[in-house]
C-alpha cells in the first residue's frame, strides 16, 4: 500500500516538472519558430540567401534564339514531358512507368525492365495465381473428404530448385552489364561538376571552369512564368554539354543528400566528407528535371534539381556568362606566361653575362 502511494507521489512529481520544463520552453521555442519564419524558412518558400543568389525573378528570360543572353547565351525552353514526370490526366501510360531516358545506360536499363523483368515478374505471379486457384479447387474438402498423405515430389523438387535458377542467371547477365557500366570511369579529358548538397539546395562547382553557382527552388511564379514544373523549376541550372563525358562528382556539407535525376538513369549519393564520382552522358539537348532522393530534413521536399544539356558553344557561352574561363584558353595564357618568364629569366642571364665580362 505505501509502496503503491510513494510511486504514485513520483508519477505526480513527474508529471509536474515535465510540465513546469514545457511552460519555460514554450516561449523559446516560439522566438525559434518566429525567427526561422523571418528568416525565410517558411515551408513554401526556396531558402534562397540573398547576398550570395539573385531572386528567380531576376533570371534572364527564356527564348529559343541563340545569342540574346549576355555573352550570347540563353537558356533553353524545357519541353513538356520531357526530362519531367508527365500528369495522369496527360498521358496515364507514361505516368506509370519510368520517365523516356536520354543516356545509353537508361535506355539499357530501360529496355532490360521492359523485356526482360516485366515478362518475367508478369509470367510468375499469373502463374503463382493458377496454382492458387487450382489448389483451392482441386484440393477443397467437398472434393477430397479423404486429405492426400503425400510427404514430398522429386520431380517437382528438382524443377521448382532448378527453374528459380535459371531465372536469377537470365536476369544476372544484363543486371551486372548494367552494373559495370554504371561504374565505367571517365577519361581524363571528361569535364568535371562537382555536385554539393546543403540544407537545402544544391551548388555546383566547375573546376576546370573556374565557376561556382548556388541553385535554389524557383518561387511558384517564376516557375510559372518560366513554363517550368513548379517545385522542379530552379532559379540557376547544371549546365553541361551534350555528348562529351562529364565526371559528376557528389559530395555534401551538412547531412546526406543524394543527386537523382531519373530521365538521365543517375542517382549518387552525397555524402559528408566523401567523394562519389560517376560518369554520365547526354545524348540529347534540353532540360532534365530531378529531386533530392535521401531524406535530409524538413525541407527535403524542396531542394530540387535542374540539369540544362547544351551543345558546346553553347556551354562555353554560359561559362563566359558566368565569368569563367575554358581550360583552352587558362593553357593558353599558362603557355604565354611562362614563355614570357623564360624570356625573361634569358634576358637577366645575358644581362648578368654582359656585366660579369665588362667586369672582367
Amino acid at each position: 500500500m505505501m509502496i503503491g502511494q510513494a510511486f504514485a507521489r513520483m508519477k505526480f512529481g513527474i508529471l509536474a516538472l515535465m510540465a513546469a520544463v514545457m511552460v519555460i520552453a514554450a516561449p523559446q521555442t516560439a522566438f525559434a519558430q518566429e525567427g526561422a519564419t523571418q528568416a525565410g524558412a517558411a515551408p513554401d518558400v526556396a531558402p534562397v540567401d540573398s547576398a550570395m543568389v539573385p531572386a528567380a525573378e531576376t533570371v534572364p528570360p527564356v527564348s529559343d534564339e541563340a545569342g540574346e543572353g549576355p555573352s550570347g547565351y540563353t537558356p533553353l525552353e524545357p519541353t513538356p514531358g520531357k526530362g519531367m514526370p508527365t500528369a495522369y490526366e496527360d498521358d496515364p501510360l507514361a505516368s506509370m512507368t519510368f520517365q523516356d531516358q536520354y543516356t545509353k545506360d537508361g535506355e539499357y536499363a530501360l529496355w532490360m525492365h521492359d523485356i526482360i523483368l516485366l515478362p518475367v515478374i508478369t509470367f510468375i505471379s499469373l502463374f503463382v495465381l493458377a496454382l492458387l486457384f487450382y489448389a483451392a479447387i482441386r484440393f477443397r474438402r467437398a472434393a477430397n473428404p479423404v486429405p492426400s498423405k503425400t510427404t514430398h515430389n522429386a520431380l517437382i523438387e528438382v524443377i521448382w530448385t532448378i527453374v528459380p535458377v535459371i531465372i536469377l542467371v537470365v536476369i544476372a547477365i544484363p543486371s551486372i552489364t548494367l552494373l559495370a557500366r554504371q561504374y565505367e570511369t571517365p577519361p581524363e579529358d571528361a569535364i568535371t561538376i562537382k555536385a554539393v548538397g546543403y540544407q537545402w539546395y544544391w551548388g555546383y562547382e566547375y573546376p576546370d571552369h573556374g565557376v561556382e553557382i548556388i541553385s535554389n527552388m524557383s518561387s511558384e511564379e517564376a516557375a510559372a512564368a518560366a513554363g517550368e514544373p513548379h517545385q522542379l523549376a530552379v532559379d540557376n541550372r547544371m549546365v553541361v554539354p551534350v555528348g562529351v563525358p562529364l565526371r559528376v562528382q557528389t559530395t555534401a556539407a551538412d547531412v546526406i543528400h543524394a543527386f537523382a535525376v531519373p530521365a538521365l538513369w543517375f542517382k549518387q549519393d552525397a555524402v559528408p566528407g566523401r567523394l562519389n564520382e560517376r560518369m554520365l552522358i547526354i545524348e540529347e539537348e534540353g532540360v532534365y528535371y530531378g529531386q533530392c532522393s535521401e531524406l535530409c530534413g524538413p525541407r527535403h521536399a524542396y531542394m530540387p534539381i535542374a540539369v540544362e544539356a547544351v551543345s558546346m558553344d553553347k556551354f562555353e557561352a554560359w561559362v563566359a556568362s558566368k565569368g569563367g574561363t575554358l581550360p583552352r584558353e587558362r593553357a593558353a595564357l599558362e603557355a604565354a606566361e611562362a614563355a614570357a618568364a623564360a624570356e625573361a629569366e634569358a634576358v637577366a642571364e645575358a644581362e648578368t653575362e654582359e656585366a660579369t665580362e665588362a667586369a672582367e
